[in-house]
């Protein structure tokens, strides 16, 4: 009775039983409702092969996209105050913080990382929208300073992949201050003669809009991605005015000479390494010039 009640039965109910399917398998498309494997949707970089809609992308696969051989060196980010401001709404802002931390790869909303694009060196820095909505805070502020910095250090330029809602709300006063705290940053690139090429991705809004979104000396976008200040219902219900199709979509602002160009994720890439390459001709020629060339030996007559 044993051997029937401890093998043999176990082993039939496993049989008759339902085998457990992962939730994850699959993923609906936003866009087209299509209904797409996983794994091909991380191949063709969470690109919907049917309709061509750009999903979000975290901050880790999109560094592997944008540097050669998917290698790169996360530049470390000086800590913040978690939770500076000791704020609570339906719950504490730590808790909220552990939480996102748990289910991030990083620290905090933006990663900086240091590799080569199209063989050129370049600081690349990324806020994943996972992360809290992107939200702009302490240390996000911190991470931004820190990619313009390490940009003049070595002499690269630095490529900002923006996608937030906007500044952290948690952190009050102290959000808003990394608006110009982000603006002097960019100055010293300009300053350095280091070429800042901002990619705006779905969405980007608020006080990273405001400030360090718009100030790139190039601007490119998803196709598709949402860009602005306020979002297009607030718009509306202040101006009292239906706004026309597409409005602070990419496309829209690329009519309207907000960007310079819409490129799609799969060429990104090399969009990139073209721009760097000509960005930087000048410093390599300025580098070429002043190489102390010995003057040649007078021959004999």
């Amino acid at each position: 009775m044993n051997w029937l009640t401890n093998t043999v039965l176990p082993k039939i109910r496993a049989l008759g039983a339902k085998k457990e399917v992962k939730d994850n398998l699959w993923t609906k498309c936003p866009a087209c409702a299509q209904m797409v494997f996983q794994r091909d949707l991380d191949a063709a970089q969470r690109v919907c092969p049917h309709c061509g809609h750009h999903m979000r992308l975290g901050a880790k696969a999109r560094l592997e996209m944008l540097f050669d051989d998917a290698q790169w060196t996360r530049v470390p980010v000086p800590d913040v105050p978690m939770d500076p401001l000791k704020f609570r709404d339906s719950k504490r802002y730590s808790d909220r913080m552990k939480e996102a931390r748990a289910r991030s790869e990083s620290p905090d909303a933006m990663t900086v990382g240091l590799g080569r694009i199209g063989g050129h060196p370049a600081v690349v820095t990324v806020q994943d929208f996972a992360f809290m909505g992107g939200s702009m805070g302490l240390a996000v502020g911190e991470a931004f300073v820190t990619a313009a910095l390490k940009a003049v250090s070595e002499r690269c330029p630095l490529v900002v992949v923006t996608a937030s809602g906007g500044a952290r709300m948690q952190e009050g006063i102290l959000s808003l201050m990394q608006m110009p705290r982000s603006t002097v940053a960019v100055q010293r690139l300009r300053e350095a003669g280091l070429p800042y090429i901002v990619v705006l991705t779905d969405p980007t809004t608020g006080g990273v809009t405001a400030s360090y979104a718009m100030l790139g000396d190039i601007h490119i976008a998803e196709p598709g991605a949402l860009i602005g200040f306020a979002g297009p219902r607030v718009i509306e219900q202040t101006i009292r005015e239906t706004l026309p199709q597409g409005f602070q979509r990419a496309e829209y602002l690329l009519e309207h000479g907000m960007l310079d160009m819409v490129v799609h994720r799969h060429r990104l890439k090399e969009a990139l390494a073209r721009l760097i390459g000509l960005l930087t001709v000048r410093e390599q020629v300025q580098a070429v010039a002043e190489i102390d060339i010995p003057e040649a030996a007078p021959t004999a007559n």
